[in-house]
């Protein structure tokens, strides 16, 4: 398996410009097109007070979302250099709404964290988490200062649910490229989670594949999983997103959220 299209979130924030090196980097290595997208909304004037001030705010909004839309291709071509094939998409609308219709075009999306200590991207930029549920593709979620992804050493965070099992597939161009891969299930039922039994269906002649059972967690799940990856040395995380409702992880916690949120390392997902 292999990928021939990413796609990957533009936006004017600070970390715009390392996710876009990382796309292009990643972009290079599989062959793949890589497209850059971004989307401004026009946002809505309320019709009250003289018409011709409103028309006049309006041009002035629809100017404002042109002038950033194109600050953002220009960005995207000056980062994008290391892709063999670049190319552009944009619009005038939300960006989470656009780009998970976009993606219906990409193997792999790659967005920006969003966490509650990340700078604000700005107007343009894509919250994962939405994106993760409706765009219908494996989502790389690339927290701040990360320009480059090796993606040889990769921990498997493993539960025995539907997302798990999509996520490994969706992943399997990166696992096969792997040096190492570590699958790891956490909590007291970590061995009841047949983490044995997907080690053995990524083990290959040049991957060596292990697992490795937390069952008791000193700490939250989310934050086990990042300190193995971390002790590891770990580049990239794999795991399933949203195995419980959305608003469930957003109300109480869990691993997806807090992932998304606080993860120093790259986090390939899928719903």
């Amino acid at each position: 398996m292999t990928i021939s299209s990413i796609m990957v979130s533009v936006d004017l924030g600070p970390a715009a410009a390392d996710r876009i090196r990382l796309a292009a980097g990643l972009a290079k290595g599989f062959e793949a097109t890589l497209t850059g997208v971004a989307a401004r909304p026009v946002l809505t004037v309320m019709p009250v007070g003289d018409r011709l001030e409103v028309e006049r705010v309006w041009a002035i909004e629809e100017r404002l979302a042109g002038e950033q839309i194109a600050a953002a291709r220009a960005l995207f071509a000056r980062e994008a250099t290391a892709a063999r094939d670049a190319r552009w998409r944009s619009a005038s609308m939300g960006p989470s709404t656009y780009l998970a219709a976009q993606a219906r075009a990409a193997d792999v999306v790659v967005v920006g964290r969003h966490g509650p200590a990340d700078a604000d991207p700005g107007p343009m930029g894509v919250l994962p988490g939405a994106l993760l549920m409706e765009a219908g593709r494996p989502v790389l979620v690339a927290p701040p200062g990360v320009a480059s992804l090796a993606a040889r050493r990769i921990v498997v965070a493993w539960k025995g649910t539907r997302e798990a099992r999509r996520a490994i597939h969706d992943a399997l161009p990166f696992l096969s490229r792997a040096e190492e891969v570590k699958v790891v299930a956490v909590g007291p039922g970590a061995d009841r989670e047949g983490a044995e039994d997907v080690a053995a269906f990524l083990a290959g002649p040049r991957v060596g594949v292990t697992t490795h059972l937390l069952h008791k967690p000193e700490i939250g799940a989310a934050d086990e999983i990042l300190r193995f990856a971390e002790r590891e040395e770990a580049d990239l995380i794999v795991t399933g997103a949203y195995g419980h409702t959305r608003l469930r992880e957003w109300a109480f916690g869990g691993v997806t959220r807090d992932l998304l949120t606080t993860s120093p390392l790259c986090c390939l997902m899928s719903h």
